[in-house]
């Protein structure tokens, strides 16, 4: 039992999340994996990822809600490099 003038040890939860910044904004990639509660104040550390990494995550989550049809169908479209110049002067 705490009796007046006990410290009470404060437990610390740290959690690590990829985020990223956008507008001045600090937007989690996966929110849902974040156990804070809304409004509580947070300090942030920030560890820029390397570029490349962050390139080829951004890159595949377009491909995250999408059925193995839609996929097929969008590799199709960027693939397809028939008339890709056209309209367009070359140098």
């Amino acid at each position: 039992m705490l009796k007046a003038g006990d410290k009470m040890e404060k437990e610390t939860l740290v959690q690590t999340f990829d985020a990223i910044f956008i507008n001045g904004v600090f937007q989690p990639l996966n929110p849902k994996t974040i156990s804070i509660i809304e409004g509580q104040r947070v300090r942030l550390v920030v560890e820029p990822i390397d570029s490349s990494e962050n390139i080829l995550d951004l890159a595949t989550s377009v491909y995250k809600e999408l059925s193995e049809e839609q996929i097929d169908e969008v590799e199709k479209i960027i693939f397809n490099r028939e008339g890709f110049f056209k309209g367009r002067q070359l140098l």
